[in-house]
């Protein structure tokens, strides 16, 4: 552990009158967007498989943890050992099964143990939909709202009426569109994107990370459209963008198929 004690000795020291003016500055507002954004670029080392940007990322994501710590230990609030034990308190209390006398059977169980460990942990909260963070992504936030609505049996009942929902806020949607009401279509467009959360759900896919994977792809894709044009794309028509849309995809499909 001495690596780790030196890094909080560097934070403290950063943190000091006579240390770094930036980090002095820094409060849990400012750095709510470097908490975020150093989280994605893990998870996107993780995509990428590439284990010494993850190192990397993961040493970024404890500097933030550092941070916070360091600046409530300031305050005389908390500091970096109290999160610690907390969160090693809470990990045994969690795990029954091997901390304590708790038999499973299943990673299903286990889940459930944790769920109802969970709520007597929560009893402040009211609701089921107690507990959402307002800070996560609207489609981490969508995915969270619905795995709560189906541990009370809120489902649908199979896959098909599932789908009739997707096809009835589409078409919802276009009747918004075809009566010009924008804050009507702005709600339809909310409601197709909640059932398609839903969707994802249903089929065990984390909507987020597919989403993510689909703007790396589009990104890709787009890219390799530049490189096969002729000229510049603000002169491609609407037909002549799709040939080289497909010749793109055609390129790159290939190049995987080879890998």
């Amino acid at each position: 552990m001495k690596n780790l004690q030196e890094l909080i000795e560097t934070i403290r020291i950063l943190r000091s009158e006579n240390g770094c003016q930036w980090d002095r500055e820094q409060t849990h507002q400012s750095l709510k967007p470097n908490m975020l954004e150093e989280a994605y670029e893990a998870v996107d080392a993780i995509d990428n498989n590439d284990m010494k940007h993850l190192k990397e990322e993961l040493g970024d994501v404890l500097l933030q943890v550092l941070l916070h710590s360091q600046i409530a230990d300031e305050n005389n609030i908390f500091n970096i050992d109290d999160v610690a034990k907390e969160l090693n308190q809470k990990l045994i209390r969690r795990h029954p099964h091997v901390f304590g006398d708790i038999n499973v059977n299943s990673t299903q169980e286990i889940i459930d143990n944790w769920e109802q460990i969970k709520k007597t942990e929560k009893t402040h909260r009211s609701s089921i939909m107690d507990g959402i963070s307002k800070s996560q992504s609207a489609l981490m936030s969508a995915q969270k709202i619905s795995k709560k609505a189906v541990k009370v049996g809120f489902e649908w009942d199979c896959i098909e009426t599932l789908y009739d929902c997707v096809y009835s806020e589409l078409k919802e949607f276009q009747e918004a569109c075809n009566a010009s009401n924008l804050e009507h279509i702005e709600e339809e467009m909310g409601d197709i994107l909640f059932a398609v959360v839903n969707l994802a759900r249903w089929h065990k896919l984390d909507a987020e990370q597919a989403l993510l994977k689909a703007n790396k792809k589009f990104i890709k894709r787009f890219k390799k459209m530049e490189e096969l044009a002729s000229k510049p794309l603000e002169e491609y028509s609407f037909e002549e963008f799709e040939e080289l849309w497909r010749k793109a995809k055609s390129k790159m499909q290939k190049a995987k198929s080879k890998k």
